[in-house]
């Protein structure tokens, strides 16, 4: 199975002028963890994740620790604003991984596990042409074992064996 097989060709991105508080609320309603960073060219340029913007707040809760004092989490909670007027190019990874179409998914999973990564956009040439998850993976390879095992037994049960599936 092939990346392009099962990556999400529809992919919700940012720029690098893009405030932060635009990308929360694009991954709050969303519920996306993160974005693509891309150019006026769609080339990527990086990724802007829910980490790095959280992340932005915790060189204070670190150098606090380190002077052995208790941070004020409430204050810092409230600093927050702050991180959402800042722009993505500002908090973004600039070391992007990126896979092709044509990649088998195996290898996309072998990227993504080997840098800690849930998500991997899809890139021919530099421009972003998808991206894909885990969970995308993971339903890609459950359903082909499914479909490979019991899927004569499943057309055949039809409407009776999905009933039990979701029945209480």
């Amino acid at each position: 199975m092939l990346v392009k097989d099962v990556m999400t060709t529809n992919v919700r991105t940012a720029r690098g002028d893009t405030r932060i508080r635009d990308v929360a609320i694009l991954m709050c309603f969303h519920r996306i963890s993160g974005l693509p960073v891309v150019n006026d060219d769609g080339a990527i340029v990086g990724v802007i994740s829910e980490k790095d913007v959280l992340r932005a707040m915790y060189p204070k809760v670190d150098e606090a620790l380190r002077l052995a004092q208790t941070p004020h989490f409430e204050e810092l909670e409230a600093e927050y604003r702050d991180v959402l007027n800042l722009h993505v190019d500002s908090l973004m990874s600039k070391r992007v991984f990126t896979v092709a179409p044509t990649d088998p998914i195996l290898r996309a999973v072998s990227v993504m596990f080997a840098h800690k990564i849930r998500r991997i956009p899809v890139a021919d040439h530099g421009r972003l042409v998808g991206i894909l998850s885990i969970g995308d993976v993971h339903k890609a390879i459950f359903k082909e074992t499914f479909d490979r095992e019991f899927g004569h037994e499943h057309a055949q049960l039809g409407d009776v064996q999905d009933k039990r599936l979701v029945s209480p």
